[in-house]
């Protein structure tokens, strides 16, 4: 496939967001990726982030950023929030609770699908609702998949840890008890895309007297299955006909 469009700056911007298609990187991640002069990597990505086009994470790193996610829900073309809705369905069935997705927008974590459970105690979460990425299990999947050492300032904030976040990597699953809101339990796990990018946080939550305090041991299997469901689902749709 011809990259050159004929069109320099446009080439080169589309450059710069391919690279941060593999996840977030900071500037010389972004020279070493595009072959591009630091000085034009940096003007274009600076840009971009002025369009919304690229973000930055907690640690200052460049991200793709939320206006990739508008443009292509405002087509009708946001294959993962189109994908996840049925899973969710079927995971808040199966598991009896709320089951939501989210998105990662910097140091911020945005509710972009859900499937509420219909009566009694749940934990609800609108579609749209912006939670912060220091408490829950699904920040902790986010921050799990980051380099520890580009994560200080948001951890040193967060009421989970780094002994924590190791082991979400080791076991591919979070758990939090009464970290984001008091009564309140989730359990989540990562949703990949092509190259295992994690690219959302798939999650059930629900009162604590049902979950108990130790949500992991009845719920990551399903919680589990559904975001690999989820992962495989997209990077079919994302792979080359």
């Amino acid at each position: 496939m011809d990259n050159h469009s004929g069109v320099g700056v446009i080439d080169k911007a589309a450059l710069v967001l391919t690279a941060l298609e593999a996840g977030p990187t900071n500037l010389a991640g972004l020279v070493a990726a595009t072959g591009l002069p630091r000085p034009t990597a940096h003007r274009l990505a600076v840009a971009l982030e002025h369009h919304r086009l690229i973000a930055r994470d907690a640690s200052g790193r460049f991200t793709l950023g939320p206006r990739l996610g508008e443009l292509a829900g405002a087509i009708g073309e946001d294959r993962l929030t189109a994908s996840a809705q049925p899973i969710l369905t079927e995971l808040r069935k199966h598991t009896g609770e709320s089951a939501q997705l989210y998105r990662r927008d910097g140091d911020k974590r945005i509710c972009v699908a859900a499937s509420e459970r219909s009566s009694g105690l749940r934990d609800t979460v609108p579609v749209g609702t912006v939670l912060t990425m220091q408490a829950g299990s699904a920040a902790q999947v986010f921050l799990a998949a980051d380099d520890l050492d580009h994560i200080g300032k948001t951890l040193a904030r967060a009421r989970f840890s780094a002994t924590v976040l190791s082991q979400v990597r080791k076991r591919g699953w979070a758990q939090s008890v009464g970290e984001r809101e008091p009564g309140v339990a989730s359990v989540s796990a990562p949703v990949r895309g092509p190259g295992g990018t994690v690219i959302a946080a798939l999650s059930v939550s629900g009162p604590i007297e049902r979950l108990t305090r130790n949500p992991g041991k009845a719920l990551h299997k399903p919680v589990v299955a559904a975001a690999d469901q989820l992962s495989r689902t997209v990077r079919l749709a994302q792979a080359p006909h």
